[in-house]
């Protein structure tokens, strides 16, 4: 028999897991203590939500399991917004917290907190600890949830008497994986004969691609048919960019071509995606001519925000190599290359020719930057023009907070996925309102001096709030001003990290060939004009072909 706290890590080892983040504290406090004798490497993170987001950072940009760890009370509700992010990206978690000691639960003891009932509605599962041989195959349990099927975080809280008490051991297996779901022969039947049938068919891709280690599948896919494609924002890096008929992004901020196109399509075939708000606008607008093929993994989905007109259910690396698609789409094929070379985005905004554009800044970092460099992005602005501008190899490239929206996700994220990926480049590209948001983790990139480069675009404003004040609320600019930031480069100083500050375009290559030349830590601040706006957008309750371009 081990201590619980012993076998916890003993278990991870199991599991693979050599790499966890977190923060200590007293509920938890045994664990660390074990942590010394352990193979496993912790990674000090500067907050519990720093923490968390590296983890989901280390699991994004690999596909497996994040793990990190914090204590009761304060740490544990610090965990909660990642717990969330991770949720609505469905993104594979496991966090474990310390709980006060069960003869103390339920008292108001010190750091007592029911995060289980916190923790419900925000998270894949999540378990509460209450009997010494329950732990071993609760965390068992844990991983085979966070893994299987949609994947998603799980969150395990653990008293402290169990950590510090003698746990059994456990030749418990994990448990019989619960049944995919699985397309019949004759629902691919009538799938195909929808793609057969129609003339103007478009895939629409979504991160499920990625989550379900199906972007070989796709390509196939896209190679044999040659149907145009349009992204989500986490689907990004699932298609091939350099294919003559990929469309980027489409959605709210998504490109011209490839909103209508979409508008367009007699057939739209979603491939693990979720019909999101900010992808179709006003909803019985979109794609108003198309029949639905629904493709994913996860039944919640199906006609959840619209009527399928055909499902299939399943693993999709199983179900795209049965898809395919005969008959003449060629002068389909000829209008999207027409309406994508028409509606190309202006590589630059109108500006004097001095000020640095943030466009075509990002476009010269995508062209410069290594064929698999990772990207982590705040939220904002920036994140819409690194969506539109960047090109990905993979979906593991990009990371972004999707569903949540999460500022402040940007840099500890960069950090976990650094940890991940030790020989990978890196850059968090971060605005200056997402960056305050967890710039203690400079002090991680400090401890550890991972080479993560990070690029503030610092336009001294919350920038999308200002943006949608100026063209939703009357130009009536609420708390939006930041003209107050520190001077980054001090602030960089501060924490032994190199940096440099840019106010002209023609100081922009120089400056990133050195930020991505620089062997550590980097920061290269921005500035540029806060009257710069993300184009096009779609108005809400809007319809997609109704979008905002760029004012002449």
């Amino acid at each position: 028999m081990k201590k619980g706290a012993q076998a916890i890590l003993h278990f991870l080892t199991e599991q693979g897991i050599d790499q966890v983040f977190g923060y200590p504290g007293g509920a938890i406090m045994p664990l660390y203590d074990a942590l010394l004798d352990s193979p496993i490497r912790h990674y000090l993170c500067r907050h519990e939500q720093g923490a968390a987001f590296a983890a989901i950072g280390y699991a994004r940009s690999t596909n497996q399991v994040g793990v990190c760890i914090a204590t009761s009370g304060p740490g544990a509700t610090n965990l909660l917004t990642s717990l969330a992010d991770a949720k609505l990206d469905s993104v594979p978690l496991v966090m474990i917290t310390g709980q006060v000691a069960r003869s103390a639960m339920g008292s108001d003891a010190f750091q007592e907190v029911d995060v289980l009932g916190l923790s419900l509605s925000i998270c894949k599962h999540s378990m509460l600890v209450l009997e010494p041989e329950e732990l071993l195959p609760t965390l068992q349990k844990a991983f085979q949830i966070a893994r299987e099927g949609r994947p998603g975080p799980v969150l395990v809280d653990i008293p402290k008497d169990i950590l510090t008490g003698l746990v059994p051991e456990s030749d418990e297996q994990a448990g019989s994986a619960t049944a995919m779901p699985l397309a019949t022969p004759a629902q691919l039947q009538t799938a195909n004969q929808l793609l057969a049938e129609s003339q103007r068919p478009m895939l629409y891709i979504g991160g499920g691609v990625g989550m379900a280690d199906a972007v070989n599948e796709l390509r196939d896919l896209i190679d044999r048919t040659q149907l145009p494609q349009v992204c989500t924002l986490k689907g990004l890096g699932s298609a091939n960019t350099d294919h003559p008929l990929y469309l980027g992004m489409l959605g709210m901020h998504g490109l011209a071509a490839a909103n209508l196109s979409v508008q367009q399509c007699d057939l739209l075939i979603a491939i693990g995606a979720r019909l999101d708000d900010r992808v179709t606008g006003k909803l019985d607008e979109f794609a108003p001519h198309a029949k639905l093929l629904h493709i994913d993994i996860d039944p919640a989905e199906i006609h959840k925000r619209r009527q399928a007109d055909v499902s299939l259910l399943g693993d999709l690396k199983v179900i795209l190599p049965q898809l395919h698609c005969v008959g003449d789409k060629q002068a389909w094929r000829e209008h999207v290359s027409e309406l994508k070379v028409s509606k190309a985005f202006p590589y630059a905004f109108d500006h004097s020719p001095g000020q640095i554009d943030a466009p075509q800044l990002l476009r010269m970092l995508s062209d410069m930057s290594a064929a698999n460099a990772i990207v982590s992005c705040d939220v904002g602005q920036h994140q819409m023009w690194v969506a539109q501008h960047m090109q990905f190899s993979h979906p593991t490239c990009h990371l972004s907070s999707g569903g949540l929206g999460t500022m402040g996700f940007g840099l500890p994220a960069a950090i976990g996925a650094q940890v991940a990926n030790p020989d990978t480049q890196v850059v968090a590209v971060c605005g200056d309102g997402s960056f305050m948001m967890n710039v203690q983790e400079l002090g991680t990139l400090r401890r550890y001096r991972m080479p993560v480069k990070i690029l503030i675009l610092d336009n001294q404003r919350l920038g999308m709030v200002k943006q949608w004040q100026e063209l939703f609320h009357d130009e009536r600019y609420s708390e939006t001003d930041l003209s107050d930031n520190p001077e980054f480069s001090r602030l960089a100083a501060a924490f032994d990290i190199d940096s440099d500050v840019i106010r002209c375009r023609s100081q922009v290559q120089t400056a990133l060939e050195r930020m991505l030349a620089h062997q550590g830590p980097y920061l290269l601040h921005v500035q540029l004009d806060h009257k710069d706006n993300v184009w096009p957008i779609v108005p809400p309750n809007t319809a997609n072909h109704q979008m905002w371009e760029q004012p002449k």
